[in-house]
């Protein structure tokens, strides 16, 4: 089985290319950028080139996007060509040659305004049930894509199965609160315990998708590292956060060695039951697990993660922050 992976001069793309490789199934890499894993190098919303990396491909591995980072730097027509006709142009083509699985990279950033409570309110508790309320162009393209998969699926057959991934990238955070009050390592490993997760992970969960999908038909899954909260923590966890911490993880005496600190609230809490569930995915990073990791001087996250490394998503750097943000 020839896999498609679109997006593989990317961070996700690199990472799932790598691990192919690794596993010795055959794949091919596709992105408008050249780099060591893509094999063809053009733009995906092109029908012609969408048609032409399709050939002898059996399943896709979708993770070419514009990202958030990109909102104040591309155009709303930018992200449109993207995230939505690209997407399209690559289901058409799959559909054309008799593709029978597509695999979609999608984000919890689909959610937006519906994850964000008033200060001092229960943090939310973001699952595949709650209804997404896109704040920004990047959510928008991101859901409609998904909907476009879901009806490549219902009129085509096409096996589509969406993945929405929580944060993974290296780079520092866009919040100038966040950089300036928590050391980098500190806030990556604080995010673990509710938006954020191990690349390793996020390629592990694509390639249970790309086995399980012509079983499951259509699905949506958060692609995030295992809370340890619980529905009952969410009213604490928006106002008290290391309060509730605690009393699931011992943490504060390897935190006060370092000088970090939790945050004080979490506004929300990512959910994973039904990926771990309906795909069989087991992650293998968490909170404790990177902090155990920590205690016996190695890195919090996988190997994978340092042999990628930072790529930023820009071809300049910015003064006051990796990127410039507009909300």
């Amino acid at each position: 089985m020839t896999i498609l992976v679109t997006g593989s001069s990317g961070h996700l793309g690199e990472a799932l290319c790598r691990t192919l490789k690794a596993q010795g199934r055959d794949h091919v890499g596709a992105d408008i950028k050249p780099g060591a894993y893509t094999t063809h190098q053009g733009d995906i919303a092109d029908p012609d080139f969408a048609a032409r990396i399709m050939k002898g491909v059996s399943g896709v591995l979708h993770a070419a996007t514009l990202h958030k980072p990109h909102v104040a730097t591309h155009s709303m027509q930018d992200f449109v060509d993207v995230n939505i006709t690209g997407t399209l142009r690559l289901l058409e083509a799959a559909v054309a040659e008799g593709v029978k699985r597509f695999i979609f990279t999608s984000t919890t950033s689909t959610f937006g305004d519906a994850m964000r409570p008033p200060e001092g309110s229960p943090a939310v508790l973001v699952t595949e049930d709650l209804a997404p309320v896109p704040r920004n162009i990047y959510g928008v393209t991101k859901l409609a894509a998904e909907n476009i998969c879901r009806l490549f699926h219902k009129k085509h057959g096409l096996a589509c199965l969406i993945l929405r991934t929580s944060r993974f990238f290296p780079e520092e955070d866009d919040k100038a609160s966040i950089r300036h009050g928590y050391e980098d390592l500190n806030a990556k490993l604080n995010e673990l315990l509710y938006r954020r997760v191990d690349i390793a992970d996020v390629v592990s969960a694509h390639l249970l998708a790309l086995d399980r999908a012509p079983e499951i038909g259509f699905g949506r899954y958060i692609i995030s590292a295992t809370t340890p909260f619980r529905t009952d923590d969410l009213k604490e966890l928006g106002r008290d956060a290391p309060a509730v911490l605690k009393r699931y993880v011992d943490y504060e005496n390897s935190y006060a060695r370092r000088g970090w600190r939790m945050f004080d609230a979490l506004d929300r809490v990512y959910v994973n039951d039904l990926a771990r569930k309906e795909l069989g995915w087991r992650p293998e990073t968490d909170f404790s697990t990177a902090l155990e990791r920590l205690e016996r001087g190695e890195s919090p996250f996988s190997p994978l993660t340092a042999a990628i490394g930072k790529k930023g998503y820009h071809d300049r750097v910015f003064e006051d922050g990796p990127f410039p943000v507009d909300e």
